[in-house]
């Protein structure tokens, strides 16, 4: 049975996949950092994580927290000096990373959070550590530390272990799940330029979602943390943790198609990106797969000359001019 670790009424472990990102605005800017969180809380985000490098970061959380509707998670590296101004400021969860955390600032941050009922994260990154360490290792070298933490008489703890690699993110996180009950964050860190960085996290999130491994996901890269919180969710989907969307099924098109397949599929997708229907909607360009996709699908058309079928949960709904499919499928999807 999986530990459930409450983030301030956000719950990790209990079987929801739980998307959150970091913002890259400074900290101490608080109307910027307001508005990220808030921007990013609109798109799904559940959690978001901030860096409080400084004295003025660790002020400004007051401030962030009074004008924000979701837990704010402090980013500490190297030293607790600012821990216990963040969390009297209002702080959920504390991430630490014990590769570059010594053991008495370690100790102190625990202390604090008992204190004050703050959750903390024990993430490890690959990329901190020059030590050349086997995965197996920096299992056991990150459950060290988690053993550090509970002989303190703390268990309000999450864990991470990331790296820049596709094949040891799965790889270590594969070993730590058979290891602990705790909730695990995964993600692949250090990911690279938006494009090739959001294909590296898709294989590396979903094949561990796919495990059934992971409770809290964060796709790391470049840019506005927002397209961060639109691939999360897209792999959320994907991996089949999330059915609450209109699911877009569309065939590859070739010289049998007849209808405009990727016009229609797009414009649909875009228009109802924010349906939170278990709908699936199949856009076949022919009769070839069409008939079965449209058996499956909830509404589908399988696509002919000038003219094309719509059916209605497997069965033939009406025949329309090829210009009404689009109109035709809005009209069934607002009525379910």
């Amino acid at each position: 049975m999986k530990r459930v670790v409450n983030i301030n009424g956000v719950e990790l472990g209990n079987g929801d996949v739980v998307i959150q990102s970091m913002t890259n605005s400074k900290t101490y800017d608080t109307i910027s950092t307001i508005e990220q969180i808030n921007k990013l809380s609109d798109a799904g985000c559940k959690l978001v994580r901030v860096s409080i490098p400084d004295e003025k970061s660790a002020i400004a959380i007051k401030e962030i927290v009074k004008n924000v509707n979701v837990p704010i998670i402090g980013d500490i590296h190297y030293s607790s000096k600012f821990v216990l101004q963040a969390i009297k400021n209002g702080i959920s969860k504390i991430r630490i990373n014990p590769l570059n955390t010594p053991i008495k600032d370690l100790i102190n941050i625990v202390e604090m959070c008992k204190d004050y009922n703050v959750a903390i994260r024990v993430g490890v990154n690959t990329g901190s550590d020059l030590n050349d360490y086997t995965n197996v290792q920096l299992v056991e070298k990150t459950l060290d530390c988690v053993k550090l933490i509970e002989d303190k008489d703390f268990s309000k703890i999450v864990i991470s272990i990331k790296s820049s690699n596709v094949l040891d993110t799965i790889s270590l996180n594969r070993i730590l799940a058979n290891k602990t009950d705790y909730p695990i964050h995964i993600g692949l860190t250090e990911s690279g330029t938006s494009k090739f960085g959001s294909i590296k996290s898709t294989i590396a999130i979903g094949s561990l979602l796919c495990d059934n491994i992971g409770d809290t996901i964060r796709v790391s890269i470049p840019g506005d943390p927002l397209d961060e919180v639109k691939i999360a969710k897209s792999i959320l989907r994907a991996s089949g943790k999330d059915n609450n969307f209109v699911n877009i099924i569309a065939c590859p098109t070739c010289s049998r198609t007849q209808i405009d397949v990727n016009g229609i599929s797009n414009r649909l997708e875009k228009l109802l990106e924010k349906e939170n229907k278990p709908l699936s909607i199949a856009i076949m360009g022919c009769v070839v797969n069409g008939l079965g996709e449209s058996k499956d699908a909830d509404i589908s058309v399988c696509g002919g000359d000038k003219k094309s079928i719509i059916f209605y949960h497997g069965k033939q709904y009406k025949v329309v001019d090829n210009e009404q499919i689009e109109n035709t499928l809005l009209e069934l999807i607002n009525k379910v």
